[in-house]
Formats: C-alpha cells, sequence, structure tokens
C-alpha cells in the first residue's frame, strides 16, 4: 500500500513539474491551434489529465516537450472533429496570445500575422518548428508524418511567406 502510494505522489510531482515547465509552451500552442483561449485552457488541461495517466508509461524514446506537444496536438484535433466547435467564433487577437514578447517589433508582429494565415497543415509545422524550437525529427513524432512531409510543408510555408511579406503574390 505505502509503495503504490509513493508510486502516486512521485507521479504528482512530476507531472507538477512538467506542468511548471511546459505548460505556457502547451498554452500557446492550443492558442493558435484552436484560436480561442478558452478552449485553449480546456486543452491543456486535458493534456495534462491524458499526460498524468501515461506518465507511467512513458519511456523516454522522445522529449518531454515532443511528447506533450503530440498529445496537445491530438487533443485540439479531437476537439476540432466536435460538431459545435465549427459554429463557434475562434479568432482570437494576437495580443491575447500568452507569451507575447515584452517589446514586439512591427516586422514580428506582421510575421505572425502572416503565420496564422497559413494553411493548417504548413501553420503548425511553422509554429513547431520555428516558435518552438522543434527539430525536423521532433515535429515528425509530434504530428506522426514523414520528415519529407515536414521539410515540404515547410518549404511551401516559407515561400509563402516570403511572397507576402515581400509584397508579391503567391500561386498554389
Amino acid at each position: 500500500m505505502q509503495d503504490s502510494k509513493n508510486s502516486g505522489n512521485i507521479l504528482e510531482e512530476r507531472l507538477i513539474s512538467l506542468m511548471e515547465q511546459y505548460e505556457k509552451d502547451i498554452l500557446r500552442i492550443c492558442c493558435v491551434y484552436l484560436k480561442d483561449r478558452s478552449l485553449a485552457e480546456d486543452a491543456v488541461q486535458e493534456t495534462f489529465l491524458k499526460a498524468y495517466q501515461g506518465l507511467e508509461k512513458f519511456r523516454g524514446d522522445s522529449s518531454e516537450l515532443t511528447w506533450l506537444m503530440s498529445i496537445a496536438m491530438n487533443t485540439c484535433k479531437s476537439m476540432q472533429r466536435g460538431l459545435w466547435f465549427r459554429f463557434v467564433e475562434r479568432r482570437i487577437p494576437i495580443e491575447e496570445l500568452p507569451l507575447p514578447a515584452p517589446q514586439a517589433l512591427a516586422s514580428s508582429v506582421q510575421i505572425t500575422q502572416e503565420v496564422m494565415q497559413l494553411p493548417h497543415k504548413q501553420q503548425e509545422v511553422v509554429l513547431l518548428h520555428y516558435y518552438q524550437g522543434m527539430k525536423v525529427l521532433e515535429v515528425t513524432e509530434v504530428l506522426g508524418i514523414s520528415s519529407p512531409a515536414v521539410s515540404k510543408r515547410l518549404k511551401q510555408a516559407r515561400a509563402k511567406l516570403h511572397m507576402a511579406l515581400e509584397g508579391g503574390e503567391v500561386y498554389e
């Protein structure tokens, strides 16, 4: 009985540590993904609940952040599949995203706005790779797609961003 209690305490301490370390990163990606702060907060709670339930099984094959991002992305996708999600206004102003830059330059705000205009598949790889600092292999683990697919999406996104920021047009 004492061993299971100690095990539970260790898991709780580990979860608290993960939450302290990664909660803001997870919240930010969920906000961008769901475009709604309150839904994103729900997704973060669900993410950490699922992480707690699977913490004993986590083998460390990937980083904790990669593992948590994968859970968060899947949670957001599940929330989006709900019928009511399609009928909710989900625009969130950039100013309301968690962890805003202390003194964001006008150019960084413009870049962020352009990233938000990208097609969803390109947006998610840009967010994970550039904003979360994940390597291509980590992005493949989070999204469950191949490295060439991640590279292709990044290349397409960079081309669209370049054209948008340089004043040209992008053709699909």
